[in-house]
């Protein structure tokens, strides 16, 4: 597979998509992001392009990728080597794209999920080439530059081993998960710090102020566990947790009770002005 001189496309021109378009516009050749909103489009391209000088100083050997804009997913996705897709975290949404996908994109192309919540697994029955589809989660580019990669189940090694191997040149840290795993590495072990926090608080052992406190103290961290589940958002984190626990029997209750008190008061975090902490001083500014 050629990829120097073929497209790379991301589906979605949202926060973290224009980001991920970001992080490939620096090793040259092309770059495609698609979405339906032509207002989306605009506000992503003119991010790539304020963010991109900067970005390109701090990759060896980069140089500036043309950055194209597309409503029509045909156009977006010819001759691609690669897909990315970022869309809304709605499983019915991936699929019915990824089918697209496979019937618009050459029949070489990687196809990728951004999803943190899916696997692509989910996707292998409605799909007819499960061999090149696979998970490949970015956290917050350019500030954070690992990349996970998972397998479908299916997966064929070529596609795995080629982005292990290219990633690194557009100066992204890539891990794969070896077996099916909800969470993938890093929020998986993330997860258990949060639900152990959470179950300190709801003991009554220490309050979230203190246990972010002595966090920070300890691993020199910016915030605790506390503040960054408020930045999330308490019921995006409520939504994991019994995610997780619908898939692992024993896991405790108390942290899904404790976010429940917080949500049925209307603190969902910084969003709602009061989570854990209160914000109500930052809205009012």
């Amino acid at each position: 597979m050629s990829t120097a001189d073929r497209p790379i496309v991301v589906l979605g021109a949202g926060t973290l998509g224009r980001r991920i378009a970001l992080m490939f516009a620096t090793r040259g050749g092309v770059v495609r992001i698609f979405d339906a909103s032509a207002d989306a489009l605009a506000a992503a391209r003119e991010f790539v392009d304020a963010q991109l000088p900067e970005l390109l100083a701090t990759v060896d050997g980069s140089s500036p990728a043309a950055i194209e804009v597309h409503e029509d997913l045909a156009a977006a996705v010819d001759d691609a080597w690669l897909v990315v897709e970022s869309l809304p975290e709605r499983i019915e949404l991936k699929r019915e794209v990824f089918p697209e996908l496979e019937r618009l994109a050459p029949a070489d192309a990687i196809l990728a999920s951004n999803s943190s919540s899916y696997a692509t697994s989910e996707l292998v029955d409605v799909l007819t080439t499960p061999e090149r589809v696979l998970n490949m989660h970015f956290f917050m580019p350019p500030r954070i530059r690992a990349v996970e990669l998972m397998s479908c189940g299916r997966t064929d090694r070529a596609p795995l081993d080629r982005l292990l191997a290219v990633l690194p040149s557009y100066g992204l840290l890539p891990f794969e998960a070896k077996v099916q795993s909800t969470g993938f590495i890093y929020n998986r072990i993330w997860a258990a710090i949060k639900r152990e926090a959470l179950s300190v608080a709801a003991e009554g052992v220490a309050t979230p102020e203190e246990i972010d406190a002595l966090f920070v103290a300890v691993l020199g961290t910016k915030d605790g566990p506390f503040r960054m589940m408020d930045r999330v958002g308490l019921d995006v984190v409520l939504d994991i947790e019994n995610h997780y626990a619908a898939e692992r029997e024993g896991l405790p209750e108390s942290p899904r009770e404790l976010l429940k008190e917080y949500l049925d008061q209307g603190r969902l975090g910084r969003k709602s002005g009061h989570g854990f902490y209160d914000y109500s001083a930052e809205r009012s500014r």
